[in-house]
């Protein structure tokens, strides 16, 4: 069966420029076949299953030739896969959708096509540079910047007006000045080039057009050059959120890295997520007859024992003879999601709380189900063995690291870790810069950090998901 594909811009820059229309359909594909230029962290969207290709077509880096990048489409559309051609900015815009769509059509090929947020109008924009402002600008003009290397048209732009965007022309600045001065435009005409557009490394300088040559041999690409009146407007955000220009990484699961994702860019930060931990249920959960109470030591524990529930179908109101520990308030969190409130919860949300709690609150002549992960602490059951607590304790999922899903080195301002597992398995594959902070979700995670790296160690004073964003907060206001 014939499988089809959907031409997607990724916008300009970061990845939450992409529309919601072309995240939806990411979610769907089999195979992603995308740019060098774009975010990344878009594929982090994608099926874990599904296919991903880079093929390059970064500027001086042709990795794949356009007439390969067709043949691919046509090659995975035809052995039936949903296709996602991830494209930087907008498919049309300099973007050669209308060739891909082209050879497409000539198989029969099934497709469809979202705009993207092209950076000929979004660079500028970020970088406070309107294209278009009433009795300055009234159109702009978006060029290529290849339109310069030998050729002599560049001078007939010079008399259309309004501001010109040149994509794609860093390597080619000083024939763009120099047509546009041999068109007629003055040497005092501003300019601005914008590089890295929308992504955190963004940097704008304002210049004249009889300057831009000079000016350009100083900027990095990609980048956009803007010529015109508007270009000396400077529109820059003024409100910034608290962690605006921060960038943090994120470690852990899909799940954890997704929650504190959100919790951090809500706070203004780009946050670089690496689910490089994965869980793996094993084992099988006693019934809870002849227990008084059930111990759970993570989120995870506490969401694999819920689907047991459902799995097997019981009722919680069997459950009311016991009570319920929980390591933390993320923890308890979850078990509430099915209706069961944890009645022991430590002040300190860490496993030696739990089990001195535990110890206080459980008579002899009880027994303690302990639920939790293969590679857990025996610090909760040594606690537990020394007040003479009777327990059972049953490993029901294994952690597992995924070395594909880690970077091969980071240097984000902060790295946050959540777990003492993750510390190691992203030491043994990766490599931190000396100058990220380690920012670690409890005080066994901090000690196991010790011992990888000499980085400056943060520990949130609040071991949860929010104490980690407010801890790192407070550091940047020191």
């Amino acid at each position: 069966m014939t499988g089809k594909v959907y031409l997607i811009g990724a916008g300009c820059g970061s990845y939450d420029l992409i529309t919601l229309r072309g995240l939806r359909l990411l979610e769907k594909c089999s195979c992603v076949i995308y740019d060098a230029l774009i975010d990344e962290r878009l594929l982090a969207y994608a099926p874990e299953n599904a296919e991903l290709i880079c093929v390059g077509k970064r500027s001086g880096h042709h990795s794949a030739s356009q007439e390969d990048i067709n043949a691919l489409l046509i090659e995975k559309a035809l052995g039936g896969a949903t296709v996602a051609r991830l494209k930087g900015g907008d498919p049309f815009v300099f973007g050669r959708g209308g060739e891909e769509i082209t050879e497409l059509q000539k198989h029969g090929i099934a497709y469809t096509v979202v705009p993207g947020i092209t950076s000929s109008v979004a660079a500028a924009e970020l970088a406070g540079i309107p294209v278009t402002y009433r009795r300055v600008s009234r159109s702009f003009h978006v060029i290529t910047g290849h339109t310069a290397d030998g050729s002599n048209d560049i001078e007939k732009y010079a008399r259309l007006g309004g501001t010109l965007v040149f994509l794609m022309g860093l390597s080619h600045a000083k024939d763009i000045a120099s047509g546009l001065l041999g068109g007629g435009m003055g040497e005092l005409t501003p300019a601005a080039i914008v590089s890295n557009g929308g992504t955190p490394r963004q940097s704008a300088v304002r210049t004249t057009l009889g300057e831009l040559a000079e000016t350009a041999a100083d900027c990095e690409a990609p980048a956009v050059i803007v010529v015109g009146e508007t270009a000396a407007f400077d529109f820059s955000p003024t409100f910034k959120l608290p962690l605006s220009g921060c960038s943090v990484s994120v470690t852990g699961t899909k799940k954890f890295t997704c929650k504190l994702a959100a919790l951090l860019e809500a706070e203004g930060a780009d946050v670089y997520p690496y689910a490089h931990v994965k869980i793996s249920p094993r084992g099988h959960i006693p019934p809870p007859s002849g227990y008084s109470c059930i111990v759970l030591t993570s989120v995870n524990g506490a969401e694999l024992f819920i689907e047991h529930l459902r799995r097997e179908r019981i009722d919680i109101r069997t459950l009311a003879h016991l009570r319920f520990a929980a390591v933390g308030s993320a923890t308890a969190a979850a078990l509430e999601n099915a209706g069961i409130y944890a009645d022991i919860v430590p002040e300190v949300f860490t496993v030696a709380e739990l089990g001195k709690t535990i110890a206080a609150n459980i008579r002899n002549d009880e027994k303690v189900l302990i639920l939790r992960a293969e590679n857990g602490s025996p610090e909760l059951t040594d606690i537990l063995s020394r007040n003479g607590v009777s327990f059972d304790d049953v490993k029901i999922y294994d952690t597992v690291a995924e070395s594909k899903a880690m970077p091969e080195s980071v240097d984000t301002d902060y790295i946050i870790f959540g777990s003492s597992f993750g510390v190691r398995s992203f030491f043994e594959s990766s490599a931190l810069s000396p100058d990220t902070t380690v920012a670690c979700i409890g005080t066994k995670t901090a000690e196991t950090a010790e011992k990888y790296t000499n980085n400056r160690i943060l520990t949130a004073p609040v071991h949860t998901a929010q104490g980690v964003v407010t801890a790192i907060k407070e550091d940047i206001l020191k």
